[in-house]
């Protein structure tokens, strides 16, 4: 099995998301995606804005019929703050022999590897599939992640891609441009304007029917 790994505060999960994951499943012929709602993000501690259990019912709602897409309760079960090494060592410890996990991230969250916790620990455990949009005028992933990981990689010109002294690789996808943003939808529902289209309609009928985004008293 290839399995992907998609991280994220979803708050709230839109068709980017979902169509990102789609495009890079087939690109790299992955079997299974699992979308892992965050409890508390680490670089954004105190600024989600829906409850976890509201982020995860929402996932759950947007990959139904995806037999591809799978939800992972693991950050939220384990609470506390979500270190992506603590999750990626879960999946590593129940994978199953002949199993590859690829962890997919954005381009400008990649950057920001080498402050993450024990992160020259998260390389042997899986490749990573790092996305960007179209006309980002930067193709290679190691530009501005840091001497420290940097040296952790060599590059392999025959694959074109990043090779770790592990065995995993580095891989670069360029994704379709869908211009949503998590913030822009939880504005538009706090000015009572449409999200239609932005989101799933199961999505949107339930942050209607749970009232989020609406101001304090939908922060809940």
């Amino acid at each position: 099995m290839r399995i992907g790994l998609f991280g994220g505060t979803f708050d709230p999960i839109h068709w980017g998301h979902l169509r990102s994951a789609e495009e890079v499943g087939g690109t790299f012929g992955l079997d299974r995606i699992f979308f892992i709602p965050a409890a508390i993000p680490p670089h954004k501690r105190g600024q989600t804005a829906a409850p976890a259990r509201d982020r995860l019912q929402m996932v759950r709602l947007a990959v139904a019929g995806n037999p591809r897409f799978g939800v992972s309760t693991v950050e939220i079960s384990r609470q506390g703050v979500s270190y992506s090494i603590d999750t990626i060592r879960e999946f590593a410890a129940k994978k199953r022999r002949g199993d590859a996990l690829f962890f997919i991230i954005g381009l400008d969250a990649f950057r920001e590897i080498g402050s993450w916790k024990n992160f020259a620990e998260l390389f042997p455990l899986c490749n990573f599939i790092v996305t960007s949009r179209p006309g980002s005028k930067e193709r290679d992933p190691l530009r501005g992640t840091g001497v420290a990981v940097k040296k952790l990689f060599c590059y392999d010109f025959k694959q074109k891609n990043y090779r770790h002294r592990s065995g995993t690789r580095i891989y670069f996808i360029e994704l379709t441009d869908i211009a949503i943003s998590a913030s822009e939808v939880r504005e538009l529902v706090r000015k009572r304007k449409s999200i239609r289209y932005l989101v799933p309609s199961s999505v949107e009928k339930y942050i209607k029917t749970r009232g989020l985004y609406r101001g304090p008293r939908g922060e809940r």
